[in-house]
């Protein structure tokens, strides 16, 4: 059934059944046709036979009837020929039959009145079935009336063939055609989804990020969804914007006040307990600030209208920024991923995404850090390992990290807001984050998003 959710499918199928029961029914009503013609010129035919016998015959002055041996049709002369003819007289005696009719066992006919006409089929006592043409004349002779019923009678087996031939040419001319007729019909149907078909590449396009709209000049029966589509994409487009300046005016709206909270209490006039008391408060709310902030910002899985971001270029920008920043710990990043590889999600989301995990990985290893980030296939989701050589994350804080509501003002310091953020953003893309033992001694944690 799940084929039947393609409006091509749908059509195909239902344009095969109305050409089905059109074939069909052309079929039955030219088979009939034919059949119901072939009858009547078979009636014709025989009746004409009869009009001949009749012309040639005649009775002599005691009412015997006379019939040339050869007459104007041969087949009445040959023996089992499939065509035969007799004469019936008074009391349904048999006054005369052809030469085709010797040895061979053929219906019983009644006589008819004068100017009578039977035309039908009969059957002979070995399950033969005949045509038989009957027409009842009244013969005058000397004076005398002599009724007579004239017969022809043919063996419907030639008949039957012939109808049986035209039946096989019928079906194959008519399969033949239906086989034309599908084949244009799927041409036709390809040819009219084809505007569709450009409407689902292009929207695969602008969810990919090559494109930010529909291109297409497409005909006026999906132009107003084309336009439409567009419409929503410009109003999304902007809506986004709108958001992320919203998102960063409020950052530095809060973080002004923030600052001069600090810059206050670094003065002589509060009390050292009550500064630190302050101090402290205007620091977690900072890192609330921070963590909420970047949380709203998350673009995740639900905003169709991302780019496919190159990984390698956004892994290389975070390892050249973490390297100044953790220059005097000499840190060896050993990393593996593919420099064509892309993913379908938003930049400032993988950066904050690797970002921190790598500063967690730089600010906790020894000395080594590994990273490996790739796909099994171009639909499969994305993989990303990053391990250590620190001391690791305790068991049983990698469950407080991962247990929904471990995060806020419940973080801890060291593998906290990171993380946290991290989660977040692996929740918002529908993926998974692991938090294991690394084979390098220290922390390893898995990242699996979704293609």
């Amino acid at each position: 059934m799940r084929a039947l959710h393609s409006i091509n499918a749908r059509m195909t199928l239902g344009a095969s059944l109305v050409l089905l029961v059109f074939l069909l029914a052309t079929a039955f009503a030219l088979d009939r046709a034919f059949r119901d013609s072939a009858q009547q010129a078979m009636q014709e035919r025989l009746l004409g036979e009869v009009y001949l016998l009749i012309g040639a015959a005649d009775v002599g002055s005691h009412g015997q009837l006379a019939v040339p041996v050869h007459l104007p049709e041969a087949r009445f002369g040959l023996p089992a020929s499939g065509l035969y003819a007799s004469a019936v007289g008074t009391g349904g005696a048999v006054a005369w039959s052809s030469r085709s009719a010797i040895g061979q066992s053929l219906p019983g006919v009644s006589a008819l009145a004068a100017g009578q006409v039977r035309f039908g089929t009969a059957t002979n006592a070995q399950g033969k079935t005949f045509f038989v043409e009957r027409l009842g004349v009244s013969w005058v002779a000397n004076g005398q009336h002599y009724p007579f019923t004239f017969v022809v009678l043919e063996d419907t087996r030639e008949f039957h063939a012939q109808v049986n031939r035209y039946r096989r040419s019928l079906w194959s001319s008519l399969s033949a055609m239906a086989v034309v007729l599908l084949v244009v019909q799927a041409a036709l149907l390809r040819w009219g989804l084809a505007p569709l078909r450009r409407v689902a590449t292009e929207l695969t396009a602008i969810e990919n990020g090559l494109q930010d709209k529909l291109l297409g000049d497409y005909p006026r029966e999906i132009r107003r969804l084309s336009d439409n589509i567009n419409t929503l994409l410009a109003h999304e487009y902007a809506r986004a914007r709108r958001y992320h300046d919203a998102l960063g005016n409020l950052a530095h709206s809060l973080k002004t006040p923030l600052a001069v909270l600090r810059g206050t209490l670094s003065g002589r006039s509060a009390p050292a307990a009550l500064r630190q008391v302050i101090d402290d408060e205007v620091a977690k709310m900072d890192r609330i600030v921070a963590y909420q902030l970047q949380r709203a910002g998350t673009e995740g899985a639900s905003s169709r209208l991302r780019s496919s971001v190159r990984v390698a270029q956004v892994l290389g920008r975070i390892l050249n920024s973490l390297g100044k920043v953790y220059q005097e710990r000499a840190v060896e990043a050993h990393w593996e991923v593919a420099p064509e590889l892309t993913f379908p999600m938003d930049e400032g989301d993988l950066m904050e995404l690797l970002g921190n995990v790598l500063d967690n990985a730089f600010k906790w290893c020894a000395r080594r850090i590994g990273i490996t980030i790739g796909r099994q296939a171009p639909d499969a989701p994305l993989l990303i390992v990053v391990e250590d050589d620190g001391p690791g994350i305790d068991p049983q804080l990698r469950a407080h990290i991962l247990e929904r509501g471990g995060r806020g003002d419940e973080l801890v310091p060291g593998h906290g807001i990171g993380l946290a953020i991290v989660h977040d953003v692996v929740a918002a893309y529908r993926g998974t984050l692991e938090i294991g033992r690394s084979r390098l001694g220290g922390a390893r944690i898995t990242v699996t998003l979704p293609g």
